[in-house]
């Protein structure tokens, strides 16, 4: 028997981009805890600061509780923990752990599945699971639904239900936030389908669409980004046609703009956790019933090679002003996989970065948005900070890789001493050597 919402209580697992910003949101109406398996993000998160940046400090702050009785006392709020005790009481449990690709690009649902051994053992009779990662159709119902019901010894649609929500977040858009993002929902039975489609309409203020079954909700969430990639790469393959035949790209994409059903995308790198990750998941599971997807595997065999792209294009333009590339010194400006975001996961500047080292380049990465101690980590690689803005005649190449608003106040321009490659178009084209 499902509970009414307005007595329920909210688990919500993993509190990354997506997690956070739903705990607060549902905070606000519904007493909420938020788990996440890392000590140091709740402690953080418990002091009343997001280093992601999706959420304002002041706005956690706000809903943020310290207790389960002071949680229960005000029957909403949100309770930060890496513990299990203070979700065994939830009736909702919402998983919006990550959904990553291996090295060879094959999904890993280990996260997803490891989410669901605990919640199973903490389930109850009338519970109900929603799952936001992002997946294949088919994986909430064939790989975790089994997993809770092994774990909990319940029924699934008997004893506790489950839904499909994909999460809808544009990591550092302070405009389209998770509230104002229309939502999709889904439900393991019709009842369950209007539970959680109410359950989302009671915090989701641009509203939501209740798809039919939960497989056409996770089909919704895997080709919104491949729709995206395959878009991208198409500009990405014009931008090189383009390049050989000495006409600028982004000229061209303003003169076809003019036409009023013309899509609007710009050739650059493609990164992130979702338009880089998303399309293998959707490539797997066609792969799985017989069929090979000639045009998504397409496209991202072609984003995932504009890195190299740059980087050689960089090196042709240094060596046509006769400068040294063995042991020059490159300035990379950007890190992270998009403009005016701190989030490093999956940015393809490491590909640049990468090639421009088998030439034995010294580069140096500029990035005041990038956390070091997570690119270090994470790439082994030392963000220089500090004057670099001061020292840019000691390089033989810039390029400007992430389009930071800082970097429009930068004094950058080409000179017979000095490459400027322009990957984001935001640099007059006066002043640089080359761009996408």
């Amino acid at each position: 028997m499902l509970k009414s919402l307005s007595e329920s209580k909210i688990a919500i697992v993993g509190l990354g981009y997506v997690g956070l910003p739903l705990a607060v949101a549902f905070g606000e109406k519904f007493a909420t805890v938020g788990y996440d398996i890392d000590p140091k993000r709740v402690d953080q998160l418990q002091k009343g600061h997001d280093r992601t940046l999706e959420v304002e400090d002041e706005d956690l702050k706000k809903v943020l509780v310290n207790t389960v009785i002071e949680l229960e006392e005000k029957k909403k709020g949100l309770l930060v923990s890496d513990a299990i005790i203070p979700i065994s009481s939830c009736n909702i449990y919402i998983v919006t752990v990550p959904t990553p690709t291996d090295k060879h690009n094959k999904p890993v649902l280990t996260p997803m599945l490891r989410a669901s051994e605990m919640i199973g053992r903490i389930l109850t009779k009338g519970d109900v699971v929603i799952y936001e990662s992002t997946v294949y159709p088919g994986v909430t119902e064939e790989e975790c639904v089994p997993v809770l019901e092994k774990v909990s010894g319940l029924k699934f649609n008997e004893d506790f239900y489950v839904g499909y929500s994909p999460e809808r977040i544009n990591p550092g858009d302070k405009e389209h936030t998770v509230t104002k993002i229309l939502k999709v929902t889904s439900g393991s039975t019709p009842e369950v389908a209007e539970y959680v489609d109410q359950l989302y309409k009671s915090v989701i203020t641009a509203g939501t669409h209740k798809a039919s079954s939960i497989k056409v909700a996770e089909a919704a969430k895997v080709i919104e980004n491949s729709q995206r990639d395959i878009n991208i790469a198409f500009v990405n393959e014009l931008s090189k046609i383009f390049n050989l035949l000495g006409i600028d790209t982004q000229e061209v994409l303003e003169a076809a703009g003019t036409k009023w059903n013309f899509l609007s995308f710009k050739p650059g790198l493609v990164g992130g956790h979702c338009i880089g990750v998303d399309p293998f998941y959707l490539a797997q599971k066609a792969q799985e019933v017989g069929y090979h997807p000639e045009i998504i595997l397409a496209g991202r065999r072609l984003n995932d090679s504009m890195g190299k792209h740059v980087a050689t294009e960089v090196i042709k333009h240094m060596m046509r002003k006769d400068l040294k590339v063995i042991d020059s010194k490159v300035l990379i400006l950007g890190f992270t996989f998009k403009e005016d975001c701190p989030d490093v996961r999956n940015t393809r500047v490491i590909d640049i970065y990468k090639e421009l080292k088998s030439f034995d380049i010294e580069v140096d990465v500029y990035d005041h948005w990038a956390d070091p101690a997570e690119v270090m980590h994470e790439y082994g690689i030392e963000i220089i900070n500090g004057k670099t803005k001061e020292n840019l005649d000691q390089y033989s190449a810039i390029i400007l890789a992430v389009a930071h608003k800082e970097f429009r106040d930068w004094n950058i321009r080409k000179s017979e001493s000095q490459v400027v490659f322009d990957v984001k178009g935001l640099i007059d084209k006066s002043l640089v050597d080359s761009r996408l």
